[in-house]
């Protein structure tokens, strides 16, 4: 029999059990009795009275571009936004396909500490598996009409007394009959070496036009592949770019079958599973940083799809938790600057309170807040000052600490702007006609009195801007008077960056400071004229 096996590759040192296949003699998987495939009311009635753990199983073709390859980013967005446990994936390819490119790969998709297999396929198009779980053995079964790829299979332990067995599959587009005889190869490998008592997931892009292909006859020997299917939000199976064909399945062994439950991600439920299509999921923030237009990029031929299990855990005392936590934002790639104001926002589901926390190295974790609502979905954080690019956010169940999500990239902490030594005023100080003797400082929303006594007479006043935002300017006149102001950079004194040139009283515009730093306000008369005036200056980002 065409086998090949490799050692899988870890996040980091954990307990490994590399199991030689070809050494041991293993039962047939399907053989004998098949138990018949579980109704719609049946799923989620087996349960484990005394531990049970949620595993997330999704099948994933969803590459985009012209490579066949996760580079542009798309499919990466939807794995961080669906948190699968366990991935079946078509097509991995990312950066130069390194170790160290898929490592990264793996990473920023959906952690550290997930494990990976990827078949050895130089130019090739291979199948993999990512998994939350230790994989502890995995390689691959030769599909002798594929020739670029084969079935990728991998035994991973899973919470539980059983292990999980995969198998990644990448079907050829050829003709029905070809598919039917790739399922036949795989059912035969399967039969050989998975153990009929464990759980099995053949998950992947079958390339099937339709359900009543003849390789779901042949595949129903080892897994169930009855309804009811996943649906995306238009209660549409298909899961090609046209949702018209059921290309991509999650299909498992009667067994796992029995222990699938409701696909629930936010306030939304799916319960027998979810194609994921982000043109028609809403409200799209559950999914973030997923975005609306994902599943439309250019090439991504496919949808991926998810089923979850309750399956029974290990420990006979503690149930394992099976609620969800994500961090929406900050989730990688911003840039805060220290002392800002932000907000940082989250989806959970069964949570009352969360644990925010925040790190700058990657390792020490600093509490922002110990307990408030979960149901809140975001909280108003002081950014500290401490300038770093490693940043992340961490959101966790506050009494069930391993319900948690953290940023899924670093984000920057930059340095506070420098602040304005000058005291703050109330009055102009003349002479201050230009922007070099500017009267100043002007705090935020604090009035400052001033005149201009002759018709040649221009007051300029300096305000510090500590946070990019929108700026607020009023001009007060005590009588009739026209006067009019225009503010400027310190980097451009040439041309304004707003004004307000009207005939009102008070003369009063915003305008977007883009950058911090110093800016100025010019009062003029209009035709010369002259008088009093009060000038106020306000934002979020204005130094008080």
């Amino acid at each position: 029999m065409p086998l090949r096996s490799s050692s899988p590759t870890p996040a980091r040192a954990g307990r490994w059990l590399l199991c030689s296949l070809l050494s041991v003699s293993l039962a047939a998987c399907g053989q004998g009795s098949v138990p018949r495939a579980k109704e719609a009311h049946e799923l989620s009635s087996q349960r484990d009275v005394l531990g049970e753990a949620r595993i997330r199983l999704m099948a994933a073709n969803i590459t985009s571009g012209n490579n066949q390859s996760y580079d542009p980013g798309h499919g990466i967005r939807i794995f961080q936004g669906t948190k699968p446990d366990v991935v079946m994936i078509q097509e991995f390819k990312y950066g130069t396909n390194s170790d160290a490119d898929i490592r990264s790969f793996v990473d920023t998709a959906f952690g550290s500490n997930f494990h990976y297999y990827r078949e050895a396929q130089s130019g090739g198009i291979p199948n993999g598996v990512i998994s939350r779980y230790p994989i502890l053995a995995a390689g691959e079964w030769e599909d002798t009409r594929a020739p670029d790829r084969d079935f990728a299979w991998a035994r991973i332990d899973i919470p539980g007394p059983k292990d999980l067995w995969v198998v990644s599959v990448h079907l050829l587009t050829a003709d029905s009959g070809t598919r039917n005889t790739e399922a036949n190869q795989l059912v035969g490998y399967i039969q050989q070496n998975v153990p009929a008592g464990d759980f099995l997931a053949i998950a992947g892009d079958y390339n099937t036009d339709n359900r009543s292909e003849s390789c779901f006859s042949t595949f129903s020997a080892v897994v169930s592949t009855s309804g009811p299917h996943p649906v995306a939000q238009d209660n549409k199976e298909g899961t090609n770019a046209s949702r018209a064909k059921p290309y991509d399945h999650v299909l498992v062994s009667n067994n796992l079958r029995a222990y699938q439950t409701a696909t629930v991600i936010g306030a939304s439920s799916f319960s027998a599973g979810l194609v994921v299509d982000t043109r028609v999921y809403s409200p799209i923030e559950e999914i973030a940083p997923a975005q609306s237009g994902d599943s439309d990029s250019s090439n991504m031929q496919h949808m991926a799809v998810i089923k979850d299990f309750l399956v029974p855990s290990d420990d006979p005392t503690t149930p394992i938790p099976t609620g969800r936590v994500t961090v929406v934002v900050p989730n990688g790639g911003e840039s805060w600057s220290a002392g800002s104001t932000r907000s940082i926002a989250w989806t959970t589901s069964e949570s009352t309170h969360v644990k925010l926390e925040y790190t700058t190295d990657g390792s020490t974790w600093n509490v922002i807040a110990d307990s408030i609502p979960a149901a809140d979905g975001g909280y108003t954080w002081q950014v500290p000052a401490s300038a770093t690019t490693k940043a992340r956010v961490r959101v966790s169940d506050a009494s069930e600490a391993a319900v948690t999500d953290t940023s899924d990239a670093d984000f920057a902490i930059t340095s506070a702007p420098p602040q304005d030594p000058r005291a703050t005023i109330t009055q102009e100080t003349e002479a201050n006609n230009s922007a070099a003797t500017a009267s100043g400082r002007v705090g935020a929303d604090k009035n400052v009195s001033g005149a201009l006594s002759t018709s040649s007479d221009v007051d300029w006043f300096a305000f510090n801007v500590t946070t990019a935002g929108s700026v607020k300017v009023k001009l007060s006149m005590s009588g009739a008077q026209d006067l009019d102001w225009y503010v400027y950079s310190a980097s451009d004194l040439l041309f304004s960056a707003a004004s307000s040139a009207t005939m009102s009283n008070p003369e009063v515009g915003t305008f977007s400071a883009n950058a911090p730093g110093i800016y100025y306000v010019k009062v003029v008369g209009y035709a010369g004229a002259t008088g009093a005036y009060t000038l106020n200056v306000s934002g979020a980002g204005v130094q008080p």
